[in-house]
């Protein structure tokens, strides 16, 4: 067998002086994934509320099992200010208010866990189906969202929790009172995406009402839905400090945010401390929540970006 000497191709040679030499670019495609990670992280007050939050999470549910005090044991024989040993001071029966406060950003995080799980799970494919079938359907299932808004959740949730207000009776309550917020935010974008051409496409290929919502439109519908569960986080952190602060809320011995407050009324000119707290926790939490959820909405949304300074 004969073999070949293959002569490769010659160098081009150097451009003369003054001679416009051409370039070849790479354009390398990035994902939408990465187009959304690139625009939440130049958010900069969305990345640190973030952060925050994870933190706090953190603390609350790890680190308070390295904390050498139980929230629900005194160590004191009373109600003392904050120091090194008890940094948040201790309770009217001498009991650790920094494991307390811990304990209540737990329960208030595991309600808002519960309440945004269920809103979205809940009000998504009942305002994308709304939004899809459109007509009479839709008509006759907005009006028990308009229904269900008019009731007082504070008011109607404090009713049914009245006695057995456990972290989970009050996260489903709240969360199954919730949702209609979701339902309507759905429905609207549904509302401007049923006409695409895509949609056309799947209903000329025979899929059906359930394919075309779970398939197609909940999927286009993802950033609406993301940035109003970061929203359901502050508001169900709101509605169980609320609930717990009228006393409708966690009951004894367990502990919330909310009760925290409650609890540290009589006392909040003489021990400060007992009401500050767990109120400040609050704050925090429900204006990282907010935060994150305005970035995430810049970030899902390039249209609604603003300038910032």
């Amino acid at each position: 067998m004969s073999e070949r000497t293959v002569t490769p191709p010659p160098a081009a040679p150097p451009p003369a002086p003054g001679e416009r030499v051409e370039r070849e670019f790479t354009v390398k495609e990035r994902s939408q994934v990465r187009l959304v990670l690139r625009r939440f992280l130049r958010h900069r007050l969305a990345v640190a509320s973030l952060l925050a939050l994870i933190v706090i999470a953190l603390i609350a549910f790890v680190g308070i099992r390295f904390w050498p005090h139980l929230y629900t044991i005194p160590d004191q024989p009373g109600s003392i200010g904050p120091r090194a040993a008890n940094p948040f001071g201790t309770d009217d029966v001498g009991r650790d208010y920094f494991a307390r406060v811990l304990r209540g950003v737990q329960q208030s995080l595991k309600v808002a866990a519960i309440v945004m799980l269920l809103s979205s799970g809940i009000g998504a494919p009942y305002g994308a189906i709304s939004g899809f079938l459109g007509g009479r359907v839709d008509a006759i299932m907005m009006r028990i969202c308009d229904v269900l808004l008019t009731l007082p959740v504070l008011v109607v949730a404090g009713a049914l929790a009245r006695g057995r207000g456990t972290i989970v009776t009050v996260g489903l309550i709240l969360g199954l009172l919730g949702w209609v917020v979701n339902a309507r935010l759905v429905r609207g974008v549904v509302l401007s995406l049923r006409e695409q051409e895509f949609i056309e496409a799947a209903r000329a290929l025979g899929g059906g009402t359930l394919r075309i919502v779970f398939r197609h439109l909940l999927p286009n519908a993802a950033g609406a839905i993301i940035v109003q569960a970061t929203l359901d986080i502050a508001g169900a952190i709101l509605a169980e400090a609320g609930l717990s602060f009228l006393g409708l809320g966690v009951q004894p011995p367990d502990t919330s945010l909310g009760q925290l407050v409650n609890e540290a009324r009589p006392a909040v000119e003489t021990r400060p401390w007992l009401f500050y707290f767990p109120g400040l926790m609050i704050i925090a939490i429900a204006l990282c929540a907010n935060f994150v959820g305005d970035g995430l909405r810049d970030a899902l949304d390039p249209r609604q970006q603003r300038q910032r300074q």
